[in-house]
């Protein structure tokens, strides 16, 4: 059984119905304080197979202990975290309790076991911070965070390399992916942050959607072609079938070093303006939006070298901007009932 953390939120939603499509049976670990009982409903309609659930805070070290002994884990894919960068900076001791914690009390029942267990973590390339060469490589130097939230990533990163050293057969493999956004093709599942959207993606659609008078964008003063940041927009699929690949991989013992990493993206930046036209392209209508302050704890640009994960893994992503943003706004439609 492979237990998924933080399995009913927007990523690990999409990774549970890869797994169940690929016949893995799974284990969901959600405290629901990012997502709802009902995405349970959504999984089921997607791939016609509803999953195991727990509700469980993973900072409940007796609790997780629980978990282990009640199933039989042969896999871990580790999502449980806070994950909004502008809100880590405001709360950066919720964001270090919460997304270590987890971690740490993991790893604590990991290490009970006869014989280790594969761990797929939860990454992000803002552990790369403010990167001086584009696009980026696994070989780029981790620079200082940018935000709290980057920081926990890295800090989980070190906390995992030093425990593959100490823990003989614990195989890792961190998946270092850059912006998610989309919905699953069956519109039974997507993107639904609680209160006032953190992404751009959902901001939009939102926005247009007539939850928002405008949108705001953080800052038209950077050095990129239009003045707006440039990000890696991947298609929430692409990147739940890659940690199915990652999670075969070792589980199929081909990794090989005890710890992997491994950027998920498409390869290509798109900046904030070029995303707004990629919307109005597939929906047919004008967005309305206004020019805001910067936003503390963004970078400029950061786009993925994927080669690693093409060459060593065989994944390679398979959908478009336009795809990933019309599925996105789909999905809106469907939970606003259009």
């Amino acid at each position: 059984m492979i237990l998924v953390t933080g399995g009913l939120g927007f990523i690990g939603s999409h990774t549970v119905v890869s797994l169940q499509e690929k016949g893995h049976e799974v284990l969901i670990v959600d405290d629901l304080s990012n997502s709802t009982i009902e995405v349970l409903k959504g999984i089921e309609a997607a791939c016609g197979t509803r999953p195991k659930f727990q509700e469980l805070n993973l900072q409940n070290s007796l609790g997780v202990a629980g978990i282990f002994k009640s199933h039989k884990i042969t896999g871990i894919i580790h999502f449980a975290a806070a994950k909004a960068v502008g809100e880590s900076v405001k709360k950066p001791i919720a964001y270090y309790q919460n997304n270590i914690g987890s971690l740490l009390n993991l790893l604590a029942e990991i290490q009970t076991l006869d014989k280790p267990i594969p761990f797929i973590f939860s990454s992000s390339c803002t552990v790369y911070g403010e990167a001086k060469t584009l696009p980026i490589s696994e070989r780029a130097a981790i620079q200082p965070a940018m935000s709290p939230y980057g920081n926990t990533k890295q800090v989980g990163e070190e906390i995992l390399v030093d425990t593959v050293k100490a823990l003989e057969g614990f195989k890792v493999i961190s998946l270092r992916y850059f912006n998610p956004i989309g919905a699953h093709p069956s519109i039974a599942i997507g993107e639904l942050p609680i209160g006032k959207p953190q992404n751009l993606v959902p901001f939009i659609t939102q926005t247009a959607a007539g939850l928002y008078p405008k949108l705001t964008i953080f800052g038209n003063d950077y050095p990129t072609p239009d003045g707006t940041n440039v990000r890696d927009y991947i298609h929430v699929v692409d990147l739940a079938e890659a940690h199915v690949v990652a999670l075969e991989h070792v589980l199929a013992c081909k990794s090989t070093d005890a710890y992997e990493v491994f950027n998920l993206g498409t390869g290509k930046g798109s900046s904030v303006l070029e995303v707004i036209k990629s919307f109005e392209r597939v929906s047919g209508q004008k967005l309305i939006y206004k020019i805001g302050k910067r936003r503390a704890g963004d970078v400029i640009a950061a786009y993925a070298d994927t080669s690693k994960a093409n060459e060593v893994l065989g994944w390679k992503t398979k959908r478009s901007l336009d795809e990933a943003v019309s599925s996105a706004w789909d999905w809106e439609k469907k939970i606003r009932g259009r």
